[in-house]
């Protein structure tokens, strides 16, 4: 589920916090939230915006609970640090934070209330998630854990809102260098389009599956 620029930039070139889709893009977000049981978000996302995203519609928030889940999906910050500054409004939002990091033997970071270990694939990772009741994983970015996901092949589906800008610089949101994609994801009809959405400003969102 992500934001980006007509030339595939999740940032500006110089980098930081971005801010790209509108409220169309808003309100579809709120909607793969409200889906998700949790929601993976890389070290480096979190650090350009020290927060991460919510559910603000009561509505969304009380059908979940009704649904006897909590009224936020898990925050889950992928990260091969352990701690991160505590004053960060991310460590006061009203939701669960689990961490998912290499093999430790330290005890939980202070602010998560969890702290899972990373498997050997995202495959036994995710296994691990289900097992844990996050079944449904929702992924906000950025490019190092998109590219991660997508390199097993464990994405089901491509959420992106198309915004009316060019940013230029190195800011792709997938990783850019030599290694590139499995073969099986850059074949004809491995994506299949699922909802192609004209929105506010401009913006279009597309929605793709896997086809397997």
């Amino acid at each position: 589920m992500l934001a980006i620029s007509l030339d595939g930039r999740l940032a500006p070139a110089a980098g930081g916090a971005a801010q790209l889709g509108g409220t169309g893009d808003r309100r579809a977000l709120e909607e793969a939230l409200a889906w998700a049981d949790g929601a993976l978000i890389g070290a480096g996302t979190l650090r350009a915006h020290r927060t991460t995203c919510l559910i603000r519609d009561g509505e969304r928030q009380a059908q979940r609970v009704q649904d006897g889940r909590p009224p936020q999906p898990v925050a889950l910050v992928v990260s091969r640090q352990q701690s991160f500054p505590s004053e960060w409004p991310f460590f006061r939002q009203p939701l669960q934070r689990w961490l998912l990091t290499p093999p430790v033997a330290t005890p939980v970071p202070s602010g998560f209330d969890q702290r899972l270990t990373l498997g050997q694939s995202w495959q036994e990772t995710l296994r691990s998630l289900a097992k844990a009741g996050l079944q449904r994983v929702l992924l906000l970015g950025g490019a190092q854990l998109c590219g991660s996901l997508l390199a097993e092949d464990v994405v089901d589906e491509l959420q992106l809102t198309l915004t009316p800008k060019l940013l230029g610089g190195s800011h792709h949101w997938l990783p850019t260098g030599p290694k590139g994609l499995p073969d099986l994801l850059t074949e004809p009809g491995a994506w299949c389009l699922e909802r192609c959405d004209r929105l506010e400003a401009d913006e279009v969102l597309l929605h793709y599956c896997r086809q397997r």
